[in-house]
């Protein structure tokens, strides 16, 4: 169902000519299952299939990807699903959302104070024929298919340091299960005010991993999750312009946003080798007026 993710070496970056920055385009997959979408859901998928469930039940907001990227694999599947959808519907609903209709996904609008009890909803669905993704695909099963990243990328022990962007921490989970011993793994958390997203990290680590070590920066979230700056446009369009490389003003632009910053800064030490992973999906970009980006 998806391609093989690319190696592109850039230099973009503040000073970064005593160091190799190479991106993994997770973006590049899969025109709609972008980045690591499809790896979080797989496990999911085929835990579901071995349980013989027939209906796929998630959560995510009007821009999520993770709702339009569920809502394509399992109508490829013959599989029906249901997006539990944050906030009461608008007059309007996002192009993402009209994509998952499309996609035959019924979706399911709830206030956002009822949402923060996932609990009670969830034991609306308590029935044999149902299996609930949690959102963004956090979870073990999540964290496992993420594991699999790093299977495409050749000579991966040459890296010093693995970076990524840190929502739910699923992701991250997943290459710190997957990284080399000797490897700095990092993430970019896109987050305000979500100290506890180490001990998520940890929560759904295997055994053998729970020790792990790495480091999460909480500095680079522009005001919060999904907001956005002048500044932030303007360094989205000039990575465009230079690498042709898409970002969304959610997580993969601050996460680029941070390495360069952190390269300014020297954080690395000459000689590092960096592996970026583009974790992909645009959807949050839907939000923006037209024009703000050159993509």
């Amino acid at each position: 169902m998806i391609t093989q993710p690319l190696i592109q070496n850039i230099d973009a970056f503040c000073n970064s000519k005593d160091l190799l920055v190479d991106v993994l385009r997770l973006d590049n997959v899969h025109t709609i299952i972008s980045g690591n979408k499809w790896y979080k859901l797989s496990h999911y998928l085929h835990d579901a299939s071995r349980k013989n469930c027939k209906i796929i039940v998630t959560f995510g907001g009007a821009y999520s990807n993770h709702i339009v990227a569920t809502a394509f694999v399992c109508n490829e599947f013959g599989l029906k699903s249901i997006g539990i959808i944050r906030g009461d519907k608008p007059a309007k609903i996002s192009h993402t959302l009209q994509d998952a209709e499309s996609f035959g996904m019924s979706l399911v609008y709830i206030s956002r104070e009822e949402y923060r009890n996932k609990r009670l909803i969830i034991e609306q669905y308590s029935n044999p024929e149902y299996y609930i993704i949690p959102e963004g695909g956090y979870g073990e099963l999540g964290a496992k298919g993420a594991s699999e990243i790093l299977a495409s990328v050749n000579e991966l022990e040459k890296y010093t340091h693995i970076i990524c962007s840190c929502g739910t921490g699923t992701m991250m989970a997943g290459i710190i299960q997957s990284a080399k011993k000797h490897q700095t793994i990092i993430g970019i958390n896109s987050l305000k005010g979500y100290p506890e997203i180490e001990q998520d990290i940890r929560k759904i680590l295997p055994i053998a991993f729970i020790e792990s070590k790495f480091e999460i920066f909480n500095e680079y979230h522009f005001g919060g999750y999904a907001k956005k700056t002048n500044q932030l446009f303007e360094f989205m369009n000039n990575l465009y312009e230079k690498h042709h490389i898409t970002t969304d003003i959610v997580y993969s632009s601050k996460l680029f946003f941070a390495v360069d910053d952190l390269i300014c800064k020297n954080y690395f030490l000459a000689n590092s080798k960096l592996l970026i992973i583009n974790c992909g999906g645009l959807q949050g970009n839907l939000s923006l007026p037209k024009g703000t980006l050159f993509f």
